[in-house]
């Protein structure tokens, strides 16, 4: 594994694994938060993100999380494996939750600076309804610009413990 890409609903620990992946294969990792977000939470625009995300992915190793599915047309055939974490939404919705609550005001490392975890009810929705907006897209994503790829598709913390371990 030299490029892998990370894809799944908030709250479903894709900066978390791709910490651990990074670290396990000595790949440097991007947080496409990070580079999405400007202080104040502010949109940096798709004119200017994928060429930062192209530069990214023409490298020849790296772990990369998030979603950001304008894209996925970069990312995916590059990638020679991708996690797709895909855990229920209550998990992933009581995980961004928790978040919020517990580090209310200060910023992740895997977030952009100036922008801090806040409660935004209409982020929850959008956790809420990540699977139905987004599995589909993802499956036609997959097909049209992952076959190559190896696919991985956890659906519990179970299965990531098992594939962390597994490697």
């Amino acid at each position: 594994m030299r490029r892998i890409l990370l894809i799944g609903s908030p709250g479903s620990g894709k900066s978390t694994l791709a910490r651990a992946l990074g670290a396990r294969f000595h790949l440097p990792v991007t947080h496409l938060d990070r580079l999405w977000w400007r202080p104040g939470w502010v949109e940096l625009g798709a004119e200017k993100f994928r060429p930062l995300v192209a530069e990214i992915v023409a490298r020849d190793k790296w772990v990369i999380d998030g979603n950001y599915s304008n894209t996925w047309d970069l990312r995916m055939p590059r990638a020679d494996t991708i996690v797709w974490m895909d855990l229920p939404r209550r998990v992933c919705l009581w995980r961004v939750f928790r978040r919020a609550v517990t580090q209310y005001g200060r910023v992740r490392g895997d977030m952009a600076p100036g922008c801090p975890e806040r409660f935004d009810p209409e982020f929850f929705r959008y956790v809420w309804n990540f699977k139905a907006s987004h599995d589909e897209r993802i499956m036609e994503a997959l097909r049209r610009h992952g076959r190559h790829a190896r696919i991985i598709r956890l659906r519990s913390d179970e299965g990531v413990v098992r594939f962390v371990s597994g490697i």
